[in-house]
């Protein structure tokens, strides 16, 4: 039997790519804030989940290159570019990390990691928070998103409880 440790996984959450095809500077905080926290962690995994969306390639693909100029080895990263939002995001991860017994890690903004921690509990993954990078937006801008997730956070957990409770 093996004495090493199961591989921690630190699953980032998507944000917006820009109309030029790069990273938007809350998807630029986020990688930043999921690699040096994985700088402190025995090889770990990263997950950069995100899409398509309006503009460029998908989130996941812009956040793996992002990586990969940070120093992350290709091999340690695998993406989910499937998902279209949080919901899915977490869904998907959950999927890909079905049987995982390592610890498991959400990267996002300070504003959105309650909605994100929540969702992979609810999906069976014990995730705890990756310390979050500063905020981005100015005052305003930091309570538009506050309120938006304090009104997301229950709508998700009731659709997640309502797929539990159809899909027995």
């Amino acid at each position: 039997m093996s004495g090493a440790a199961p591989r921690p996984v630190i699953i980032i959450f998507g944000a917006a790519v820009r109309a030029d095809g790069g990273p938007s500077l809350t998807l630029r905080r986020r990688v930043m804030a999921a690699a040096a926290f994985g700088a402190t962690l025995s090889d770990p995994l990263f997950i950069p989940t995100g899409g398509q969306g309006r503009h460029g390639p998908p989130e996941s693909e812009v956040m793996r290159r992002l990586l990969q100029d940070l120093g992350v080895a290709g091999s340690a990263i695998r993406e989910e570019n499937t998902a279209r939002d949080t919901l899915q995001s977490a869904r998907a991860c959950a999927a890909m990390l079905r049987g995982h017994q390592g610890p498991v890690y959400a990267a996002s903004s300070g504003y959105h990691l309650p909605r994100c921690r929540m969702l992979l509990r609810l999906f069976g993954l014990p995730a705890q928070a990756v310390p979050p990078p500063e905020a981005s937006h100015g005052l305003m801008e930091r309570w538009y998103w506050r309120v938006r997730e304090g009104a997301a956070l229950p709508y998700d957990a009731v659709l997640v409880g309502a797929e539990r409770v159809f899909r027995r």
